[in-house]
């Protein structure tokens, strides 16, 4: 086999903060033979690239950092899309849309034609949407087309629910399931400590209060970073990092990502087993009917952004076509 088809490439299309920070975290903890940073803002992406490879002069430089054009990103093992308007505080995930989605659609028509091994990682905002929308315009199968989702929404609750537990947080199974934004929920009754349910592990304490206050700490974290300092980085780089992982090592770890539900008919996160392929299979959940309830309310709220985007998107086509007609 030859050395150019042993190297593996990850891309990340934004240097940004979030960008960079996947960046950083992947110099740091190296899986990857380069990491290909891609940014129309030239003058910001360079300094970023050379910012970063700044860090890797400490004797762990087993990863290359370079700047690279979209079309070098489109033939890269994963391509995580961070690129997007930045969420203003107050904002919610879903007024980003308009402005997110034409985003996206420019950066796969610049990365044409992509390769039909590439697993494409969405982490902008609104993630579970612009998931929807990129399996469309990507032309990869499904599979290979996921979204982080409530993978760190899962990773804060199970760090609430340690510290009331008293446990380490890789002793709490338990996700949070839905949307990326205002309509997710947690799935209590699949919770658990260890092989404890957690109605029993935490019986004294798992009031309907108590519930509500874990659920409303974990759907208004990110939103008191934002509000703070004006953007949230190092999870969700962290968490997308850890994809990466998953993905090009094979390792087949079940997370909650955000992908494509058929019965559902739209993007959102259900745990699935992730590995080198992309989505492997979904993980079934049996969710008591409270949940199910807003599984299906959850889904019926995003079809119906997805609807109004892709009427959206279809006036804006027409009227492109009208005008390149009249010139």
């Amino acid at each position: 086999m030859s050395e150019q088809r042993l190297k593996t490439s990850i891309a990340i299309l934004g240097a940004g903060d979030v960008g960079a920070t996947v960046a950083y975290t992947l110099l740091q903890n190296p899986i990857c033979s380069e990491v290909i940073l891609v940014d129309p803002k030239k003058e910001l992406l360079e300094a970023q690239v050379r910012d970063l490879g700044d860090a890797t002069y400490g004797g762990r430089a087993a990863t290359r950092i370079r700047l690279g054009t979209h079309q070098e990103a489109g033939q890269a093992d994963v391509v995580v899309i961070t690129a997007g308007a930045k969420q203003k505080p107050g904002e919610t995930r879903l007024s980003l849309l308009s402005r997110n989605l034409h985003i996206l659609s420019s950066i796969f028509t610049s990365m044409s034609p992509i390769s039909p091994h590439t697993i494409l990682l969405l982490v902008a905002n609104p993630v579970d949407i612009l998931t929807y929308f990129a399996r469309k315009l990507s032309g990869l199968p499904e599979s290979q087309v996921l979204g982080t989702g409530t993978s760190l929404d899962s990773a804060r609750l199970r760090g609430i629910l340690a510290q009331k537990a008293e446990v380490s947080p890789s002793s709490i199974d338990a996700y949070v399931l839905g949307e990326h934004g205002d309509s997710q929920f947690v799935a209590w009754s699949n919770a658990s400590i260890g092989s404890t349910p957690l109605r029993l592990a935490l019986s004294a304490k798992l009031s309907d209060e108590f519930k509500a206050d874990i659920e409303s700490h974990t759907r208004g974290a990110a939103g008191a970073i934002i509000a703070a300092k004006g953007c949230t980085a190092y999870g969700i780089g962290n968490v997308a990092a850890s994809i990466c992982k998953y993905i090009l090592f094979d390792s087949r770890t079940v997370r909650p990502l955000s992908f494509y539900q058929p019965e559902l008919g739209c993007c959102l996160s259900m745990p699935a087993v992730i590995g080198r392929k992309g989505i492997l299979r979904a993980m079934p959940m049996q969710l008591d009917e409270d949940e199910r309830k807003l599984l299906e309310d959850c889904a019926e709220g995003l079809r119906a952004v997805i609807d109004s985007a892709e009427k959206e998107l279809k006036a804006d086509n027409e009227l492109s076509h009208a005008l390149e007609r009249h010139t």
